[in-house]
């Protein structure tokens, strides 16, 4: 059904490049202000909140497990002092048991940590991606005419999976960094609080470098969930049209869109890489400074005597401690920015409000007559200050009548139709069927009363089998043999290598067109609609194949109310009515002969489309 009036090439997406290799606009290009990425860490932590006891575990594992990786400083003081120095070994074969049970206790903590961190994670990130593609089925078709359906795809899949890293691996390196720093600076401040004020005295610099980094990177990781975006979008759209690149010789020009895109991924990606090859190294170097001068005071300290051996070698080791979580922590920064770049896109995702949805009191549509009407419609894409793709449509259709909508291109056609299925409600006036407003009733007993046949038959992979019943799943093989019988499918069927369980490939790409829109009938056939909307659905038919399912529609549209969009009028020359539009407004209507005999606008279109015809015959 989305297959259903969308339009041409290269509509929808941002700026200025060819078709095939334009970049994609976001929907909401502003940068997050403070209260956006408060908002995302809370949506992030409500990812985790369902949750919240493993999280606990997992704390409780972190504080026990960082505990036990802080104790080897103090342990090498008392082994030197007191077992090294004193010839003790009573003191020194406890203190290597000491030793061994830090190393079990800190391997069995990571393990539980690493397990339970991977379990939340895991499941938070599935969560979020059933509700992202659960809330794209919720937006209306309009949504999807403007956006890149690539940009969605990398929503739920690259912008999830940088998630990943920062829901799990961060948010533990988020902890025990947290903890290892307090911790470690506590044990200095034990083991020689001059020596810990000297050590802090290379804080500010490492505050300073942190703040540039942040501010510097924060752009950069914007710009690379970006760009990665935009070659999704781009690459879904060649591989989707790949037919029409290969017809048009047009790969060099493919290639070369890409490799534009992909360059602008790499440059942002490099732009990181200088960042980080600028900052690390700098903390390498201060953490070295450091190390250097605790050395060399704190040697001088232990010759006089002001100080034990043991306290130097535990401070240096201590050191390690101090340093290697702050870099960490200026790591997680890189990781921070990357997830949440990531995640304010799922969010401007998110925070799309479906425009179409059903009312708090919508009643659910009992068994249709198939009555319908347009009451003063109005209706324009651009919402109220747009101009009108429809203007005053007043239309009463008896309950069983087929009806023809023509007119040239842009006439408003779809649009009418669109309304009919409430892919869009009116700008003003109101569409009725059997006199329910299709704005109070639900969506879903609309639609399951409905049967639409687009110009493109989509086709989804899988079975012949498959495609036909996917209007009503539990329909038996016999129904579904009989409603490709029905519309002249079956025989041609069975000639497949696998007949009703053949797979059709990708958007159906192992059979013709002409057998695709044969099983889009079928499938609209089995669903067994009160009302049925053919939107073009046979230009894509060859005349031997229209030919050969003029009988299958006559079953399909029997008893049925129809509304029918024809490029080609012979299949409309036995409509009950006829129904002209031009510039969004009906201006004649009638059977076939009276609109000939009036001869009006249908009697020119029907006189351009036999001169069309008898030129394509000769």
């Amino acid at each position: 059904m989305s297959a259903m009036g969308h339009g041409g090439i290269g509509r929808g997406g941002g700026g200025g490049r060819a078709v095939g290799g334009q970049r994609h606009a976001e929907w909401d290009g502003s940068r997050p202000g403070r209260g956006s990425r408060l908002r995302n860490l809370k949506g992030l932590l409500a990812l985790i909140r369902p949750y919240r006891g493993r999280a606990a575990l997992t704390l409780l594992a972190l504080i026990l497990g960082t505990g036990a990786a802080l104790a080897p400083p103090l342990l090498a003081k008392e082994a030197i002092d007191a077992g090294i120095l004193r010839h003790d070994v009573n003191a020194l074969i406890i203190t290597v048991i000491a030793f061994l049970a830090s190393a079990l206790l800190v391997w069995s903590m990571t393990w539980a940590q690493t397990y339970l961190v991977g379990w939340i994670g895991q499941r938070a990130l599935a969560d979020l991606r059933l509700r992202i593609f659960g809330h794209l089925q919720s937006l209306p078709i309009g949504f999807y005419e403007s956006r890149p359906t690539g940009v969605l795809i990398s929503r739920i899949t690259n912008d999830v999976e940088a998630l990943d890293t920062l829901v799990t691996d961060s948010v533990v390196t988020l902890f025990q960094a947290g903890l290892t720093l307090l911790g470690t600076v506590a044990i200095l401040l034990y083991l020689d609080p001059q020596l810990a004020l000297i050590t802090f005295c290379i804080f500010p610099f490492l505050l300073g470098g942190s703040f540039w980094f942040r501010i510097a990177s924060a752009s950069a990781f914007r710009r690379t969930r970006e760009t990665i975006g935009a070659i999704t979008g781009n690459l879904q759209e060649t591989l989707s049209g790949i037919r029409v690149v290969r017809s048009f010789a047009q790969e060099q020009h493919h290639i070369s869109a890409f490799s534009e895109l992909n360059e602008d991924n790499r440059e942002a990606n490099m732009l990181t890489v200088v960042l980080n090859a600028r900052y690390f190294p700098a903390v390498e170097m201060l953490s070295g400074v450091a190390i250097g001068a605790i050395v060399l005071y704190g040697g001088y300290q232990a010759i006089e005597g002001h100080i034990t051996v043991g306290t130097v070698v535990a401070f240096v080791a201590a050191l390690s401690f101090l340093f290697e979580p702050i870099q960490q922590l200026s790591q997680l920064y890189t990781t921070y920015q990357s997830g949440m770049a990531a995640l304010e896109k799922i969010f401007q995702l998110l925070d799309v409000e479906p425009t179409l949805s059903d009312a708090a009191n919508a009643v659910k549509l009992p068994a249709l007559k198939g009555e319908i009407s347009f009451q003063r419609v109005c209706f324009s894409y651009g919402g109220s200050s747009g101009s009108l793709a429809l203007r005053d449509i007043d239309l009463e259709v008896p309950p069983g009548q087929k009806v023809a909508l023509v007119g040239a291109t842009g006439a408003g056609k779809s649009t009418m139709a669109k309304l009919l299925a409430r892919f869009y409600d009116p700008t003003s006036g109101r569409v009725l069927i059997d006199g329910h407003d299709l704005r109070s009733v639900s969506t879903a007993s609309l639609r399951r009363q409905l049967g639409i046949v687009p110009q493109e038959a989509f086709l989804f992979s899988g079975t012949v089998r498959e495609n036909i019943g996917f209007g009503r799943p539990e329909a038996s093989l016999e129904q579904i043999e009989a409603a490709a019988a029905a519309v002249g499918l079956h025989e041609m069927i069975l000639t497949l290598e696998g007949g009703y369980e053949t797979q059709i490939g990708e958007r159906g790409a192992q059979i013709s067109a002409g057998q695709r829109q044969l099983i889009a009938f079928a499938r609209a056939l089995i669903a067994d609609p009160r009302i049925l909307i053919l939107d073009e659905a046979t230009s894509n038919v060859d005349l031997q194949s229209e030919a050969r399912i003029e009988d299958g529609l006559r079953r399909l549209l029997a008893g049925r109310t129809a509304v029918v969009i024809a490029h080609r009028l012979s299949t409309i020359r036995q409509a009950s009515r006829i129904v002209v539009l031009e510039h969004g407004s009906i201006v004649e209507q009638g059977t076939h002969d009276e609109l000939i005999a009036a001869g009006g606008r249908y009697a020119e279109l029907y006189a351009d489309w036999t001169e069309d015809v008898g030129q394509a015959a000769a």
